[in-house]
């Protein structure tokens, strides 16, 4: 089926909702970026410190946190747990370049 085969009022919706999509998206990515600025501080503290680029027990923390949250906004524990071992991950990887140079 084409987009021009659709009824109109479900093509409206549909854009409609993809534009929320587009906008959510967006928002999502600029989120990440404050938040990799916010960790690429906290790197650069480590590293003028010499304290470990990973912290396991604060990354326990923040899962179980997020996990809690993700609860309570119907979103899939799972899924939001994965993302931030995905964030967590490339964090350290930063830390570790940062600690490096």
């Amino acid at each position: 089926m084409t987009n021009s085969e659709i009824d109109p009022s479900v093509q409206a919706e549909l854009t409609r909702l993809r534009d929320s999509i587009d906008n959510i998206d967006a928002a999502v990515v600029h989120m990440l970026a404050e938040r990799f600025k916010c960790t690429q501080q906290v790197g650069r503290l480590k590293a003028e410190h010499r304290l470990p680029p990973a912290d396991p027990a604060r990354e326990a923390e923040q899962i179980a946190r997020l996990r809690s949250l993700a609860e309570s906004a119907k979103l899939d524990p799972a899924f939001a747990e994965k993302l931030l071992n995905f964030i967590i991950a490339e964090v350290i990887r930063h830390h570790e370049t940062i600690a490096r140079s």
